[in-house]
């Protein structure tokens, strides 16, 4: 690769860590081709990005971006995942494939300028879709309203119920 070339990744790169939610950083030795195409695919599907790049690049290109923060963590095969859209995507993708293939390790991540640790990531990835939880909260907001009308339609039944109850009363005596 000569220096142009080494530019145009570093550029590119450098417009990936800005441009993302959330990057997470993998490490992929061990798996074989078969295995990285797999993931590679899974994470296409769902809209995310992965990249392998040598690590000088990647420590040039996080310059000035919140990837910065991780720049210790960039040793050893390396391979970044990028989500532009929903930072749940990649977390739920890698984690349920490094489930399934123990050689795939999720070293750290970055989102909203914080840097996650494994743990976050697993968390991260138990939380439903962005879809899922769009709905969830349509439904409570759609509750609040319904509620007050029951309990505001509540109260004039209420008081019809205790006017009978009286005119039962007095007709009885």
């Amino acid at each position: 690769m000569n220096r142009t070339e080494k530019k145009q990744v570093v550029e590119s790169l450098h417009d990936s860590f800005s441009r993302s939610k959330i990057v997470i950083l993998t490490d992929y030795k061990g798996l074989d081709v078969e295995h990285i195409n797999e993931l590679r695919r899974k994470l296409r599907e769902a809209e995310v990005e992965y990249k392998v790049v040598k690590n000088t690049l990647i420590i040039r290109a996080s310059e000035d971006t919140d990837a910065a923060l991780i720049k210790d963590y960039f040793k050893g095969p390396s391979a970044l995942a990028f989500s532009y859209n929903d930072p749940v995507a990649p977390a739920k993708v890698l984690t349920e494939f490094a489930k399934e293939n123990e050689k795939l390790e999720i070293k750290i991540g970055v989102m909203n300028g914080k840097a996650i640790s494994l743990d976050e990531i697993k968390a991260l990835s138990a939380l439903p879709s962005r879809e899922v939880l769009l709905g969830q909260l349509l439904s409570v907001m759609n509750g609040v309203p319904t509620s007050l009308v029951r309990a505001l339609s509540d109260v004039p039944t209420r008081l019809l119920n205790v006017l009978q109850a009286v005119k039962d009363q007095k007709e009885a005596a």
